[in-house]
């Protein structure tokens, strides 16, 4: 989805996900309109060194300006946390691409995720321990604010409860919510990292399934909307892990189709459909007079009507704007970069030398994980 530049902090670009405006009025109306200000107001009274009174809350507009200024300080707290993982990242010399505010709250985008456990550990924690932080700066806050600015009491109070509330639910060791890291971390102290994770995701999955019921139970959408992200992500942080491992040591280079196939620009789809026959092919690159022009597949040839075949030639109907990738390229960095097309041409001083398919990266690994070689293996021409 649709990501809005906000502003730029400390070098890292800060943006708002399009999910979280659509979000934001659900937000301030579970604020001010649910029955949440008299619960916080009796929290806020005992925490404050003035009276609060609830109901002089709950008249007129008040309670959408407390719940209009709550949306906006939660979000903001929860940037606050965000910088606390992207400050410890780059202690350990690991930079933050960007940090998203969105409906499930926020993600740093880090450059890498350490497998060290202790680094993985420091950067997990750090953000609950920013939002506490945060809360306590709140806390003193609230002990100076005139007792006569109700809302201003109030506000001040809620984000102090909020930004401790907010940490303790993150270190929930619902994977991969910062608890759920803070567990892997831990796991794989005595454990490879694979396992760590798998373990790590399944009790996410158990939590996931958890908030669901807890979700339906008290009619709470919000709730079963984390349990499906927290479900989801597990999942795929889980696979992901099990993939980065079987191709760790691997390059571009090692699995790439070599030399790579190539067609004219200007072979007519008859010939080209003969080509493909002949080969038991069906992915080629497209030379343009000794220029890389794109690339074309069988499924390119399916729009096209039978009859004009003759008279079509693989220019027209190619792939333009392919992914290309270095030889040295890791593998599974060339899994990320392949997306949804069906193969990636790997370049060398601007020359296609070979093509990568999915085809190529899921032999290797099945070979490995046959091997049982998660390591590195030498290099040899494939």
């Amino acid at each position: 989805m649709r990501n809005f530049h906000l502003t730029t902090l400390w070098g890292i670009p800060v943006q708002i996900n399009i999910s979280l405006l659509v979000f934001l009025p659900v937000l301030v109306w579970l604020i001010a309109a649910s029955g949440q200000i008299e619960i916080y107001a009796a929290i806020i009274d005992g925490l404050a060194p003035a009276t609060l009174e609830a109901d002089p809350l709950e008249v007129g507009a008040t309670p959408w300006v407390i719940g209009v200024a709550g949306a906006i300080g939660l979000f903001f707290s929860v940037a606050v946390h965000e910088f606390g993982h992207a400050y410890a990242a780059r202690r350990y010399d690991i930079g933050t691409e960007s940090i998203t505010l969105w409906i499930f709250g926020g993600l740093a985008a880090l450059e890498s995720m350490p497998r060290e456990w202790n680094r993985e550990f420091w950067i997990a924690v750090a953000g609950p321990i920013t939002s506490v932080l945060l809360g306590v700066g709140f806390y003193g806050l609230l002990q100076v604010v005139p007792g006569g600015l109700p809302l201003v009491v109030f506000i001040v109070g809620w984000l102090a409860v909020i930004n401790v509330v907010l940490a303790i639910f993150n270190m929930v060791p619902a994977f991969p919510m910062d608890g759920g890291r803070v567990l892997r971390a831990l796991l794989s102290r005595r454990r490879p990292y694979v396992r760590a994770t798998q373990i790590a995701a399944r009790i996410g999955t158990i939590f996931a399934l958890l908030f669901a019921v807890i979700g339906i139970l008290s009619w709470n959408p919000v709730l079963v909307l984390v349990a499906l992200f927290v479900y989801g992500a597990a999942t795929t942080e889980s696979r992901a892990v099990v993939l980065d491992e079987l191709l760790t040591g691997v390059t571009a280079a090692d699995v790439m189709e070599t030399p790579a196939r190539s067609v004219a620009a200007d072979t007519t789809l008859a010939a080209f459909a003969n080509r493909m026959f002949g080969d038991r092919r069906s992915e080629y690159v497209v030379d343009d007079d000794g220029e890389f022009y794109g690339v074309v597949t069988l499924e390119a040839l399916s729009g096209t009507d039978r009859s004009a075949f003759e008279t079509t030639t693989v220019r027209e109907v190619a792939t333009t704007g392919v992914t290309t990738v270095d030889p040295e390229m890791p593998a599974f960095d060339v899994l990320v970069s392949m997306g949804r097309a069906p193969m990636v041409v790997v370049l060398e001083d601007g020359e296609p030398v070979g093509t990568i398919t999915r085809k190529d990266l899921g032999d290797v690994m099945q070979l490995r994980r046959e091997l049982g070689a998660p390591g590195p293996f030498e290099r040899v021409p494939m």
